[in-house]
């Protein structure tokens, strides 16, 4: 069997559909790679079991408006009791074949085997000292010729709460066999200079279902995706249950066609629609007031300072609602058996006496879409999912809000995940896929970055000044990071207001206070800006933000269009750094100078080395020029002030 578009082939010898990996090829640049193994792809049997009921089909699936077409291909079989289902996916512009997994029946699945520490492993004398048995159920795998694969793994956290280090990568030359952590892979051979991807589709490793401990086995050029995200009991007779997924893709040259060819995969998996993805949301929860203001007169004074701003979306959190979360500030609520109240996702009668309506009608007049908070129901493994879908789908059709938070997520086993697949998508079909979710990304055992991405944006952090735990630079470097491995346009990044809580923070040098206001909004430029603040608190200085915001919106889209990857140095509060947008031969530039003592500075890019560019500003403080690019791509920017920036929109030359 043969998977393949005009940039990536993989073929398979069939093996009564439990297809076994016979090569993989680049196709843009004519490579081709030979499996040496022997074993099926996926493995889940601690022993080999007869194979029967082989099938297959395959079809183009039809765009919608969250995906593009794509062709299908379903490989089906039984393995004694139990049947299994790949479902293949290739995009038509993407270097990448991702597969989703189901099972149904009955299995004693391969389990874990604890590794023992490498102190303890003996020394080897012969073959036989090195020999290991099947670790783990296997997602995928190859086995691939040579020693020398420059390998990078990428492990990821959320729970951003209390986490504020969020990308973590290992680099490492594979030797014997070894387990890594992490949702990606990158192997880069040295000797014809081309490489393949793995990406898990699943949560992060700390919060993921059933976890072994590890995502990656990896052996000299053998390397296999582990970890089902599910136990033998998750697996029914009669329901198809899904494993975690998992993307292979190829890439030749240098680690700028490496994250291309994966972010070409993501930009698949949901449409950025610009009247529906795109974004710049104000939400009063940064504040700290919680849900003690909220009512239809704040609601309305809030929507006025929004347009006053530019803001195009207004989001309000929990509080609108008649029952009572325990967040509430003015009566202790449970997120227990919601649905004992039945009025629980109506607006409160008393905050809005004539529902949403009036907040609705003035957000239209003023051109501000307005946006809501939402809890799903989370006792009994969402066993109320339905109930959920009808309130959502009840405040689509009666207010036309289309844009939720969703928080207070928890996904403790199988079941759970299930019910909330299913709420999403019975929202998204009850909607036109109109809806978008914000699935908060703060606490909790939740999807993390590469799962449920069909759904929406990410809700990247909380951080307030009353608690001194929002520093510019910080939520410009975990932004920075992410966006190597995650679309930084499906981010939700905050800015705060900076005049609030300035006596807190003493004479910290990287205090917001020390930053130009629309120096904060800038940072956010990358990804999905969210005005975490209450607009009536601002001083009037900081409506002077509009200029930006406007202009900001108008190239938002095409920015977000391309792939967005960080440039320069990690933020530190004192470096020179920045993103680029690539969109062939052209793109953007946003170079941040922070508190650094140079004027200047060589800011590394993804650009060619030895071209000609061309650079036009667009925001900040740039000005015009052409430069000739140095070794790696280096530019020669000038910034005339600390904490400054300047967005630009370049072309390459012809010399």
């Amino acid at each position: 069997m043969i998977i393949g578009n005009g940039l990536i082939e993989r073929k398979f010898i069939w093996n009564e559909g439990n297809l076994v990996t016979f090569s993989l090829t680049d196709k843009s640049s004519g490579e081709s790679w030979l499996n040496k193994g022997i074993s099926p792809d996926f493995i889940l049997a601690k022993e080999v079991q007869s194979i029967s009921n082989s099938s297959y089909s395959s079809k183009e699936i039809n765009e919608t408006a969250i995906h593009p077409a794509y062709l299908e291909t379903i490989v089906s079989f039984s393995m004694g009791a139990l049947d299994i289902k790949r479902i293949f996916r290739i995009y038509k512009d993407s270097p990448a074949i991702a597969c989703d997994i189901y099972l149904k029946g009955r299995i004693d699945l391969v389990s874990a085997q604890n590794d023992i520490g490498s102190a303890d492993k003996k020394n080897i004398e012969s073959t036989v000292d090195i020999e290991s048995k099947q670790a783990a159920a296997t997602l995928d795998q190859i086995k691939l010729d040579g020693f020398h694969w420059r390998t990078k793994v990428v492990e990821f956290y959320d729970v951003s709460d209390w986490n504020n280090n969020l990308v973590f990568e290992n680099s490492i030359i594979p030797y014997r066999k070894n387990s890594y952590k992490g949702n990606l892979v990158f192997a880069h051979n040295m000797e014809r200079n081309n490489g393949f991807f793995f990406l898990k589709e699943a949560p992060s490793s700390s919060t993921q279902l059933a976890y072994s401990g590890s995502d990656f086995t990896i052996e000299f050029g053998h390397f296999m995706v582990t970890g089902l995200g599910l136990t033998k009991n998750d697996i029914k007779e009669n329901e198809w249950r899904k494993t975690y997924g998992c993307v292979i893709g190829v890439y030749s040259g240098s680690e700028v066609n490496s994250l291309i060819a994966l972010r070409s995969y993501q930009k698949n998996i949901r449409k950025l629609l610009p009247g529906r993805d795109e974004m710049v949301m104000m939400n009063t929860w940064g504040d700290r007031s919680q849900d003690s203001k909220v009512n239809e007169k704040f609601s309305l004074i809030e929507i006025e300072k929004a347009a006053q701003l530019g803001i195009t979306h207004f989001q309000i959190d929990d509080g609108w609602q008649l029952g009572k979360s325990p967040n509430s500030a003015v009566a202790k609520g449970s997120f227990k058996n919601i649905w004992d109240n039945p009025d629980y996702w109506k607006p409160d009668p008393q905050k809005y006496p004539d529902g949403l309506h009036p907040v609705v009608k003035r957000g239209k007049e003023l051109g501000v879409e307005v946006c809501l908070w939402f809890n799903p129901s989370v006792q009994n493994n969402y066993a109320d999912w339905k109930k959920d879908v009808e309130a959502i789908v009840g405040l689509y059709d009666t207010y036309g809000i289309r844009t939720f938070k969703i928080d207070g997520l928890s996904i403790p086993n199988k079941e759970s995940e299930i019910n909330l697949r299913r709420l999403f998508d019975r929202v998204l079909e009850r909607t036109n896929n109109e809806v978008v979710f914000n699935l908060d990304a703060t606490a909790g055992r939740r999807s993390g970055y590469h799962m449920f991405n069909e759904y929406g944006n990410i809700f990247l952090e909380n951080r307030y000044t009353d608690w001194q735990n929002y520093f510019p630079y910080w939520t410009l470097r975990n932004l920075w990071q992410l966006s190597k491995y995650v679309p930084a346009e499906k981010l939700q990044i905050e800015f705060l207001n900076k005049w609030r809580n300035v006596d807190k923070y003493g004479k910290d040098m990287f205090a917001p206070a020390n930053y130009p206001f629309d120096y904060l909004f800038a940072a956010t430029m990358a990804g999905q800006p969210l005005a975490w603040f209450e607009g009536s608190g601002l001083p009037p200085e900081a409506f002077g933000i509009r200029k930006l915001i406007d202009a900001y919106k108008k190239i938002q889209h095409d920015f977000h269009t391309g792939t967005i990857l960080p440039i320069g140095e990690e933020p530190s509060g004192r470096s020179w750094t920045g993103f680029q947008s690539i969109k062939g031969n052209q793109g953007y530039f946003i170079f941040f100078r922070e508190n650094s003592p140079d004027a200047a500075a060589l800011i590394k890019t993804w650009l060619p080395e030895n071209i000609k560019v061309r650079l036009t500003p667009v925001h900040g403080n740039g000005k015009s020029m052409t430069r000739k690019t140095g070794r790696n791509g280096v530019v020669n920017v000038k910034l005339p002030a600390i904490n400054s920036f300047a967005m630009y929109k370049y072309e390459l030359l012809n010399n």
